[in-house]
């Protein structure tokens, strides 16, 4: 047993390893050998030999056989281990030459034992964690891939033996059968198995049920890399295990007289997700000895079958000729009506889920996460991931993330509005407004508008002062740096999911390439520098024509967009006089509100309308650039929708922020459109108040658009689609595909449209937070039910859709950064030239009653309302009155010797205005750089832990394929070597 001492040495190197507690997995091991580790062993009983374990592989089709059990191995239990248990168990897992000695090492150690005389190393850093629970307290196995399950569900052949992997439809009326056979044929001739069964409410609907059989899928799934466990994980902890054990004691003694956490799931509930604690590598089929196979039915998950159909589906042709292949095309030519992969049974059940378990999946997702009763609960990661694949299951991680951390804005944001109630009374602006009776306002339109008093803005005035007061500066820079935070830690949170996930490995280059794509270049080829291999190129001279026609499309509907703003502008501007002489009196009275309130509903009408259009020439313009693969041609179409509707929704809130009542002149010399229509003016009270009613009214009317379409609409489509269906027919007597088919389709584009809405709140809550800081509020709101309507949707509305894989979120990522950026730019502008932040200050420092000295009790804004407004004479209006009005400016009186020119203040003001923004945004860059500096991508353990398991790996698999050479060499009669010939 020397030879085994570089095993142990090996072992004795990765000693200081960090875990978290919830992936420790306690294993026996087996008998080391020269180069790696103990072979980590599952608690399951072990095959023989390879030879019984690899005659599994050589049939097409095999007997539904139900997982093996879990069995504790012990030393008193180890014995009785024979070899007829052996060959009934059909689970591959690392086998050594000799099992005796394995027996005799688990007698010595339970936990660990290595008979070389050299084994010094502490066996207690291995964790022990696993323990077989055979009592009642066990966590339910959820029969997710149990055959006697699906076969009671209706989702086999009719042979009750052939699983259903995914669902073709078309109608028998369609008359493009020729495509249909073909495809059908081709289909056959990869390897799949087709079963055809006609609807039962409707005799014209055909389904083509598709089955992929084992040989197929080991095939593929070394075509597309696909990566499958082979041996269970091992981790070790660092030195300070003993002591840090005893204090983790301590606390949970403590913690049990705590009352739990609402929000934490009841893990107890949820099957044991054992995919996710095994190393894992590219299937091959020449290594199959390698990986771990319980159940041929079970090895690959339903997620992986579906993606192995769908991309046969999709590279399969149904004429002569290149570009004549795909299901996609099939179906938008009519030949083929759907294409989606089945649910596993219904969502409900007539039986309580607490006594009865959940009946599959679905049901378990339904219950458990989709409920609105479930609104305050963590989301069950894991499992979505098992059952929509790791694509979906980043959006919803990304998704309840970004809600967790509204949490604290939310709060910080209520503060600050608080603090402007609480002090609203008190302001000194807003009294000396209210108290300002004999001040009168020049007209603010030419026709209509008579004088109005200063004091008859009271109300404007204190509304103004709970959006723009002390802490507005404050909640800005907090934003910001929120905005970083949010970022950083998702960054930290996506690897460790990636990890988590087994995506550490998977990279976009293993894309295949869309159909479209090699339709259209398969006569230009050049070799992927990656795979090797030739493959379809598209010329950099045709790529940058495409482009260009693309981003000439983007710029006409960007200008689309600004036009629509002006055209908005313009109606303002003409109704503007028509509320002003409206019979109504409360019209007459507010008739800016009344114009801002009407303007911004119609501006929302445009909204919708243009969002229509932007899809399809997005869509349009993106197929226009032929995009090389699927991860491609989704980011290019969501930068576009993004752009789109950024400019569509804020493009008239950058109007209120940065442009009304900027350059309208002054009373006399009025700037106006065409010489026709006056330029708006702000309120007496400031211009922040129509900037707050534009935010609020786009951001809920949005919300509530969006929440309708997202369920509403598909729940009445549901509805309808059932009223259709014979009344003598009971839901009961559909099999489960025709009730999938009954359902609607996820959106074509994926979920660019559930992440597109999310940013764009993202943009609301973020890039004009300083002048609404009830913006992160009303997005956490909405997000506790956006996440509850999502999980509804995709579990009870929408067919269920393909499984895809994915290692972020994609564009998605970038565009939030760019965000943050300009939040920081915009919220120093609007702090500097919307509000009267600025002007406040400079009064209350230099032309206050403090300017010059302090005085307990005094306040330094006394007189700031008659200093911020300037003098007018009346008699140069023509309308028969005399005296003076005031309107909002820093202008020299009629008797100065330059009326009506800037005074020194105003160019003191904008010295202060660029001079904030300036240090505004360097301290919040500096800031926004300096934590991202502070909190690394990847956090320190989960990357020792990555750097360790890729080290392990090789040896493992140098091991595994050591093992099964002697194997060989036993059955010819060679000599047994434990290291290579």
């Amino acid at each position: 047993m020397v030879h085994h001492s570089g095993s142990i040495q090996s072992f004795k190197q990765q000693k200081g390893m960090n875990i978290s507690k919830s992936e420790i997995a306690k294993e026996t091991s087996l008998k080391p050998s020269r180069r790696s580790l103990p072979c980590l062993a599952q608690s399951y009983a072990y095959s023989k030999s390879l030879s019984q374990s690899t005659s599994l592989f050589q049939s097409i089709e095999s007997e539904s056989q139900d997982p093996t059990s879990v069995t504790s191995i012990s030393a008193d239990k180890a014995e009785q281990v024979n070899i007829e248990e052996e060959r009934k168990d059909s689970v591959l897992k690392c086998s050594f030459t000799d099992l005796s000695d394995f027996c005799l090492a688990l007698g010595k150690d339970k936990d660990y034992t290595d008979e070389s005389e050299h084994a010094n190393y502490d066996r207690s850093r291995l964790i022990k964690d696993f323990v077989p629970k055979n009592n009642s307290e066990s966590k339910p196995r959820l029969p997710k891939n149990d055959m006697n399950y699906i076969a009671s569900s209706g989702l086999l052949f009719k042979d009750g033996k052939k699983r259903i992997d995914y669902i073709l439809v078309y109608r028998k009326s369609n008359i493009q059968y020729d495509k249909r056979n073909t495809f059908e044929k081709n289909l056959r001739a990869e390897g799949l198995m087709l079963e055809k069964e006609p609807a039962v409410a409707n005799p014209d609907i055909m389904f083509i049920k598709i089955h992929i059989p084992w040989d197929t899928l080991c095939k593929y799934a070394e075509r597309l890399n696909i990566r499958m466990p082979f041996r269970k994980k091992s981790y070790y902890t660092d030195r300070r295990s003993k002591s840090m054990g005893r204090v983790q004691k301590y606390f949970r003694r403590i913690k049990k007289w705590m009352s739990q956490n609402p929000m934490v799931l009841d893990k107890s509930a949820f099957p044991d997700l054992e995919e996710s604690d095994c190393y894992t590598g590219p299937f091959s089929r020449a290594r199959i000895h390698h990986f771990i196979i319980n159940n041929k039915d079970t090895f690959f998950s339903n997620a992986t079958r579906s993606r192995i159909v769908y991309h046969m589906l999709q590279h399969t042709k149904y004429e002569n000729g290149i570009s004549k292949v795909g299901i996609c095309k099939l179906i938008n030519n009519g030949s083929y009506i759907a294409a989606f992969p089945p649910h596993e049974g219904a969502y409900k059940s007539n039986q309580p889920i607490k006594t009865h378990g959940p009946q599959n999946n679905r049901h378990l997702l339904y219950e458990r996460w989709a409920r609105w009763g479930m609104w305050y609960k963590h989301q069950p990661l894991d499992l979505i991931r098992l059952y929509f694949g790791e694509k979906i299951g980043l959006y919803f991680a990304w998704l309840g993330w970004y809600t967790g951390m509204l949490i604290p804005a939310a709060i910080v944001g209520l503060c600050v509005f608080f603090y402007g109630i609480l002090t609203m009374n008190a302001s000194q602006v807003s009294q000396e407004i209210c108290k300002a009776t004999e001040v009168f306002m020049c007209p603010l339109c030419d026709k209509n508008c008579s004088l109005q008093r200063l004091n008859e803005s009271c109300i404007y005035a204190k509304v103004t002062y709970l959006f723009d007061n002390g802490g507005t500066v404050f909640f800005a820079i907090f934003m910001a740096i929120w905005a970083t935070v949010f970022l950083e830690f998702w960054k930290r949170r996506r690897s460790t999911l990636t990890y988590t996930w087994d995506l550490i490995e998977w990279e976009e280059e293993e894309e295949t390439l869309r159909p479209q794509f090699e339709a259209k270049y398969y006569k230009m080829e050049r070799v992927n520098p990656i795979s090797g291999k030739p493959e379809p190129h598209q010329p950099s001279s045709d790529k940058v024509t495409r482009l260009l026609v693309s981003i000439s499309g983007i710029f006409f509907m960007i200008s689309l967009v600004i036009t629509a703003v002006f055209a908005v502008v313009v109606y303002r501007l003409v109704v503007m006089e028509q509320f002003a002489s409206f019979k109504w009196n409360f019209i007459k009275q507010h008739w800016q509100f009344a114009t801002s309130a009407a303007a911004v509903c119609i501006n929302f009408v445009i909204i919708m309308a243009l969002n229509v259009a932007y899809e399809k020439i997005a869509y349009l313009l993106t197929n226009l650039e032929y995009p090389r693969t699927e991860s491609e041609w989704e980011n290019s179409f969501a930068l576009k929708m993004f752009l789109f509707q950024f400019v569509n929704l804020n493009s008239s809130i950058f109007y209120i922020a940065f442009f009304l009542g900027r350059f309208v002149g002054h009373p006399g010399k009025y700037n106006k459109l065409f010489n026709r229509w006056r330029l708006e003016e702000c309120h007496p009270s400031g211009c922040l108040i129509d900037l707050c009613l534009q935010m609020g009214v786009i951001m809920f009317l949005k919300q509530i658009w969006n929440n309708f379409m997202e369920l509403g609409y598909p729940l009445i489509q549901n509805w309808w689609s059932r009223h259709k269906i014979k009344r003598g027919i009971q839901d009961a007597s559909i099999p489960q595909w025709e009730n999938d088919w009954n359902l609607q389709p996820m959106n074509i584009h994926g979920l660019m449209d559930e992440y597109l809405e999310m940013v764009l709140q993202f943009g609301f809550t973020t890039i004009f937070v300083a002048a609404f800081p009830l913006a992160p509020l009303l997005a956490l709101l909405n997000n506790i039910i956006e996440i509850r309507l999502d999980a509804y949707k995709f579990v009870t509305q929408w067919r269920r859709p393909l499984p895809a894989r994915a290692t972020d979120i994609g564009i998605w990522y970038g565009i939030l950064e760019g965000i943050g950026i300009l939040a920081v730019i915009t919220n120093a502008f609007v702090i500097a030239i919307t509000s009267d932040y600025i002007p406040r200050f400079v009064y209350e420092y230099k032309y206050g009653p403090c300017a010059n000295h302090f005085e307990y009790g005094e306040s330094c804004l006394t007189g700031y309302v008659n200093n911020s407004l300037s003098f007018f004479d009346l008699s140069e209006l023509g309308i028969g009155k005399s005296g003076y009005c005031r309107y909002r400016d820093y202008r020299g009186p009629p008797w100065s010797s330059k009326p009506y020119e800037f005074t020194l203040q105003y160019w003191h003001i904008l010295a202060a205005r660029l001079a904030f923004i300036i240090v505004f945004e360097h301290l919040v860059f500096g800031i926004k750089s300096f934590i991202a500096y502070l909190i690394p991508d990847v956090p320190k353990n989960l990357y020792d832990r990555i750097r360790r398991e890729k080290y392990l790996v090789q040896e493992m698999m140098y091991e595994a394929e050591l093992e099964h050479l002697q194997q060989q060499r036993r059955k010819s009669g060679h000599p047994v070597h434990h290291e290579w010939p």
